[in-house]
Formats: C-alpha cells, structure tokens, sequence
C-alpha cells in the first residue's frame, strides 16, 4: 500500500535516489550564492587518480545565454590526478529544479582537457576531499 509513494518518488527523483550529498564548506565559497555538494559513496580510485561527483545548487536561476537552458543545480562528475594536483570534466547536467530535480540538460565535456587545480577554489576544495589533502572532508 505505501510501497506507490516510494516508487513514484524513485522514478522521478533518479539522482536523489542514488547519492548522498554533503555539503562542502569552505571560507572562500560563495554561500548566500551557491551550495556545494559531494558524493562520497561515488568516489573512485585508480591509482592516483580519483573520481568524484559533485552537485551545486544555486540560489537564482543562471544560464542567461541565447539558446541555452536556464538551471537552478548541477551536477558534475571530476577526475582528479592526485600526483599532479590537476583535474578534468568527464560529465555534467544542468537541471531546472533545485537539487539535481526538474528538466535535465546534459552538457558536452571534452574529456582529454587536463587542468591545474588552484588554490582557494571549488576544485581545490574537492581535490582536498577526493585526494585526502588538506582538510580532506567536506567540512
């Protein structure tokens, strides 16, 4: 009997459904801006390289762009190289709603593009979480 609900709620929340998101704070983020997620349980290693799926929700709608779609959240997913402290895109989705809900827009991501993670910035604070450097944990 109450099995529907809970069914209904898997099939049209797919990425809520799978993901545990944490918030990522940091005290050179933007947080009356945008909220900063990850996903611990989606991390994967390979040697030095790590895998990490990230989400930002965002206060105000972006995406101003003609022909583009207007987004509320994101997600991503990074590969970080730990030895080299550089990162790259590997996929992303822009949704309409908050928290990866809503219509969905996947993005094209050129997977070859490698670049060098600097200091004080969004990748920096996953590449601390992804590679255990630094303050390692999302908060």
């Amino acid at each position: 009997m109450y099995q529907f609900p809970l069914i209904t709620l898997l099939v049209l929340s797919p990425t809520m459904a799978f993901a545990e998101w944490v918030v990522v704070e940091r005290d050179y983020f933007s947080p009356g801006l945008q909220t900063v997620f990850v996903d611990p349980i989606s991390l994967e290693r390979d040697g030095n390289l790590v895998t990490i799926s990230q989400l930002i929700d965002y206060k105000w709608m972006q995406g101003n762009y003609v022909g583009t779609p207007r987004f509320l959240s994101t997600t991503a997913r990074k590969q970080f190289d730990c030895s080299a402290r550089r990162v790259r895109s590997l996929s992303f989705t822009e949704y309409y709603g908050h928290m990866a809900t809503g219509m969905a827009a996947m993005g094209y991501v050129s997977t070859d593009h490698w670049r060098t993670v600097e200091p004080r910035t969004l990748n920096h604070a996953l590449l601390e979480i992804a590679c255990g450097t630094g303050e390692g944990n999302p908060n």
